[in-house]
């Protein structure tokens, strides 16, 4: 079975989503790594008994400092496999060199449409007609991966909030079937 770690910043619906689907998948979630100390996804980890590394990155003069502090943390635990849930850092050339190919990341959005923050707000704003979820390679440019997987419904006719509702609920399909499909090509 599959080590893998998830790191997040926030809310964490997507890392619950990928701890609870790994009951049916090859892989198991190690351990959460969180740059936000005050973040909910640390209860959600320590409800579901998931390990939970955290740190503050203005402990650390500068960021590679902290990065290879987390690369050599992640090398003792065989972690296979990192996944991206609304981790709001940005990773190094350092970090992306020691896991090319090796981490992936969600987006609410059918990239390359819609890259950013605000991605969801922004469709919807422009009348877009579809709007969806991808799931790509992370490299160094913001949302620019090579896409692994997307899946989008259309938008017409529904309201904000019925439209992040139903991009989270694809996200919480997906990212765990994608995170399987991955693990297996590798």
């Amino acid at each position: 079975m599959s080590k893998i770690a998830v790191f997040a910043s926030g809310n964490g619906s997507n890392f619950q989503s990928i701890v609870e689907s790994s009951k049916e998948y090859d892989y198991n979630v190690d351990i959460l790594v969180c740059n936000q100390a005050n973040a909910f996804v640390i209860e959600r980890a320590n409800s579901l008994g998931i390990e939970t590394y955290i740190f503050n990155h203005k402990d650390y003069k500068d960021r590679s400092i902290y990065e290879k502090e987390i690369i050599n943390y992640l090398k003792v635990r065989d972690v296979k496999l990192i996944v991206l849930a609304g981790y709001m850092r940005l990773l190094s050339k350092t970090f992306l060199d020691e896991y090319e190919g090796r981490i992936i990341n969600i987006h609410p959005s059918m990239l390359p449409d819609y890259p950013g923050i605000n991605s969801i707000e922004d469709a919807y704003n422009d009348k877009a007609s579809n709007i969806g979820v991808t799931i790509f390679y992370v490299d160094s440019g913001v949302d620019t991966g090579k896409i692994i997987e997307q899946s989008g419904f259309t938008i017409v006719n529904k309201s904000l909030e019925k439209v992040r509702q139903m991009t989270h609920e694809l996200e919480h399909e997906l990212y765990p079937k994608t995170i399987q499909k991955v693990l297996e090509e590798q």
